[in-house]
């Protein structure tokens, strides 16, 4: 269906003239576990700058599609949901949405001599 795969949010300023697509918050998504390791779901969501409500379909399709895995840990009576990637969702990453935000930027001011974000986040995991 079309219009899911076109959904679209407001990135963290706000404003309305700032959206990102849906495949921008998948590799925002991807990126940040990437840098931190594992986020619980909270931090991950600030981190991104989503809203829960409206994006954990997101989350879920990440998960079931095995670019993600999520572990549900019981504290009291709370229970804290943590994220991290899959080598298949930084190889996703690689060979997918680099490429792709390579060829459709999201500011055309980028300077395409730059380190990619995921060569950069890869680089501080070895």
């Amino acid at each position: 269906m079309i219009a899911h795969s076109t959904r679209q949010c407001k990135c963290m300023s706000g404003t309305p003239s700032s959206y990102r697509d849906r495949i921008y918050i998948v590799k925002d998504v991807i990126l940040k576990l990437v840098e931190y390791g594992e986020l619980n779901q909270t931090a991950l969501v600030s981190f991104c700058g989503l809203n829960l409500k409206k994006h954990k379909p997101i989350l879920d399709d990440l998960e079931a599609n095995g670019l993600t895995e999520r572990t549900e840990i019981a504290i009291g009576k709370r229970t804290v949901t943590k994220y991290k990637p899959t080598l298949k969702g930084i190889a996703f990453c690689e060979n997918i949405l680099e490429p792709y935000e390579k060829m459709f930027p999201r500011r055309k001011d980028l300077d395409k001599d730059e380190i990619s974000p995921t060569r950069q986040s890869m680089l501080l995991l070895v």
